[in-house]
């Protein structure tokens, strides 16, 4: 997929790791790039943990991400509301037109 040049981009710091998410993209793959080291294409169990034990979350520093609306905390798990507001608020940003 191509993105244009008007496209929306977000960065972030999440784990040591620079991200940044060009839109459109789904909120599966929001969630995917934001929360990499539980979710990095996961194809089995199996994978999902040998992923979880070559990186040990580390709650020592702040992950954060910046958008247009300012920065924002990511939170450390996938699964807590906080988490699916910040997917929410992501997915707007990146697809302003639906």
């Amino acid at each position: 997929m191509a993105i244009e040049a008007n496209s929306a981009r977000i960065t972030g710091k999440v784990q040591g790791r620079d991200i940044v998410l060009d839109g459109p993209l789904s909120k599966d793959e929001i969630r995917d790039r934001v929360w990499w080291w539980q979710t990095a294409d996961p194809r089995t169990s199996g994978e999902r943990e040998d992923r979880r034990h070559e990186h040990e979350y580390d709650g020592s520093r702040r992950d954060v991400i910046a958008t247009l609306g300012g920065y924002y905390e990511v939170p450390g798990d996938p699964r807590a509301p906080e988490a699916a507001e910040l997917t929410e608020m992501l997915y707007a940003e990146l697809n302003p037109d639906g």
